[in-house]
């Protein structure tokens, strides 16, 4: 993902992490709206870059978190996924930048 956006992935984790919290239904579906836009773009930017394993997992959280066709976990459920997404896009905004020498 390009540097200049990372801050979106710090913004997303926090979002998630919010989500733990009771919030209105609307702040949810922001959210799953949200996450879907992010994680398309990050597969895009992951396919380009011939990423395999980081493509396919934004591939598949990107279909988790649509919204169209809501997967019905349960609050607990939901709430350990947001947990593990936050602490992968934390791990993706403080990785460092792979290069090929």
């Amino acid at each position: 993902m390009v540097e200049k956006n990372k801050i979106t992935l710090l913004i997303l984790a926090i979002a998630l992490l919010i989500c733990l919290a009771p919030m209105p239904y609307g702040y949810y579906m922001l959210i799953r709206y949200t996450a879907t836009i992010l994680f398309g773009i990050m597969v895009y930017d992951y396919f380009q870059n011939r990423q395999k394993r980081l493509y396919v997992t934004c591939l598949a959280l990107a279909l988790l978190f649509q919204p169209i066709l809501k997967i019905p976990l349960g609050r607990e459920v939901w709430n350990l996924i947001d947990v593990v997404v936050a602490i992968f896009l934390l791990w993706l905004f403080f990785r460092k930048k792979e290069t090929n020498i």
